[in-house]
This record gives structure tokens, sequence and C-alpha cells, in this order.
């Protein structure tokens, strides 16, 4: 039987950079936050993110986290 667990984590905001001129499309920025600690809680990233957002010119789309897992045989 196998077995996955978490062994990194990152945070990723996007944010809205406004209109392409020529579609009409929004354009999306985003910066990562790599070695976030796999154990954090989805309230405290938000609680992370949303002061981070706070600094940044563009206002924030969403906010979104990757998690890594390794995956072994038990």
């Amino acid at each position: 039987m196998a077995a996955a667990q978490k062994v990194g984590s990152r945070l990723t905001l996007v944010l809205d950079d406004g209109d392409d001129m020529m579609t009409g499309k929004t354009i999306f920025k985003s910066k990562s936050f790599n070695n976030v600690k796999p154990e954090a809680t989805a309230d405290q990233l938000f609680a992370i993110a949303t002061a981070v957002a706070e600094l940044q010119e563009r206002p924030l789309y969403t906010i979104e986290r990757y998690d890594e897992s390794e995956i072994t045989q038990e």
C-alpha cells in the first residue's frame, strides 16, 4: 500500500493587472512564495496573503496553494 506525505508547499498570489487592450481579457500577474510550511492552515495562509497583498500595487484576484507530496510504499 502506498502513502503520501506532504514535503513542501507554495503560496501564490494572483494579481489583477488590468485588461488587454486588444482582446479585452484580464491580465494576471502572480507572486509566489516557496518553502511554506506544509502544516500551515488555510486560515494562516489567507491572513498572510491578504497582508502581503495590501503592499502590492495591483489588486488581489485570488490566493492559491500548491502542495508537493512524496509517495512511498509502506
